[in-house]
């Protein structure tokens, strides 16, 4: 089910909401039914919840509702504003807040504040979900329905940008789609920038091949030795020594939204080897984008960058044009063998680094 630019998957049915909702009401009455409690329900979110367990509770009662705010899209934007004040009869009364959903305990904790000073006999706190992996506030939870993992759920008054909230079942944010990414582009013309903005822009993982190589061997891991053994001999890495390490990173990062893949593939075998290593997790390489540049602007960008690394390579015009050459070679093959899938993007390398930023950002949106 697609809301906004956004997929999601069934994640609870609606009977199983409603066995949680009754629940709930089945644990307050317990303690409330020979009271008559004000049951506070927090608006939007809670519209549904508060009318099924009010269904559910069969005691004598009073309701009423506030209305905070703390989302914006996918996330809480931090700042909680009251919308809508509280009833004014709650002076010497127990209060049971209904929430939909606790997570962080943003607005939980305003929602405490607001009762602060209301002389109320006794307050507890009712939630329908309550993600306790990411719940960091100081109050205790009183009731809880469910307990769910720290996924982005919406439906039964749940909503992603006011759309799903109508939804009976609940679902949770399609997780497996991942943007995956090959990102290409001659000595100098700004990869690991990029990768830098690209990662924090979409929650991506930037591996770089270089850097796990060398943390592999400096760490002396059983890959690191193994791919050193090799080095020491002369020999090429075997393509399935590098699988194995890049395999390894991806799994250490199971909540990235995908992976930037820098310095491998380089032949069009492994490239084959990455596709057929992501069909086993489900997952691809959803495009492959070159950092198109012209060779002598690069040519001084490098000159100029050598005499701030000392890097002898990036001091010698002729070993810059070697390093372009075989770029040239391998990359061509990598071209032809993306262009095939219909996954291959150029991206014009000059410019501004925002401008180049927004190049690139206007690729991956499309996909």
């Amino acid at each position: 089910m697609k809301l906004h630019d956004k997929t999601f998957v069934p994640y609870l049915s609606e009977t199983a909401v409603l066995q949680a909702v009754e629940k709930v009401a089945q644990a307050v009455a317990e303690d409330y039914k020979h009271q008559t409690p004000i049951f506070v329900g927090v608006l939007n979110g809670a519209f549904m919840f508060v009318a099924d367990f009010l269904k559910a509770y069969q005691y004598p009662c009073e309701v009423s509702f506030v209305k905070l705010s703390s989302y914006q899209g996918l996330t809480s934007t931090g700042i909680v504003e009251t919308l809508l004040d509280l009833p004014e009869n709650v002076e010497g009364r127990s209060v049971i807040i209904l929430e939909d959903i606790i997570d962080t305990g943003r607005t939980l904790k305003e929602l405490v504040h607001l009762f602060a000073d209301k002389n109320v006999k006794e307050f507890k706190i009712a939630t329908l979900f309550y993600k306790s992996s990411v719940y960091n506030g100081e109050y205790t939870i009183d009731y809880v329905g469910l307990d769910i993992p720290d996924k982005f759920v919406v439906g039964y008054g749940l909503d992603y940008n006011e759309l799903g909230r109508n939804l009976k079942e609940v679902y949770q944010l399609n997780q497996n789609q991942m943007i995956n990414l090959v990102l290409f582009g001659k000595p100098g013309a700004g990869k690991g920038t990029q990768a830098e903005f690209l990662k924090e822009k979409y929650n991506l993982k930037h591996i770089s091949t270089g850097d796990v190589f060398r943390y592999n061997m400096k760490n002396d891991t059983e890959l690191g030795t193994l791919a050193k053994s090799y080095i020491d001999r002369g020999d090429l890495v075997p393509d399935e020594v590098t699988i194995k390490m890049l395999q390894d990173e991806v799994e250490k990062n199971p909540e990235a939204s995908g992976f930037i893949f820098d310095g491998f593939p380089r032949t069009a075998a492994q490239a084959e080897a990455l596709d057929a290593f992501l069909a086993e997790k489900d997952m691809k390489i959803n495009a492959t984008i070159a950092l198109e540049a012209n060779d002598e602007v690069l040519i001084q960008r490098l000159l100029e960058r050598g005499k701030v690394s000392g890097r002898t390579d990036d001091q010698d015009e002729n070993k810059i044009r070697n390093r372009f050459e075989e770029y040239n070679q391998k990359t061509a093959p990598l071209k032809e063998f993306y262009e095939t899938q219909g996954k291959f993007h150029s991206v014009n390398g000059i410019g501004a680094i925002d401008e180049i930023t927004l190049r690139l950002a206007k690729v991956i949106e499309e996909l």
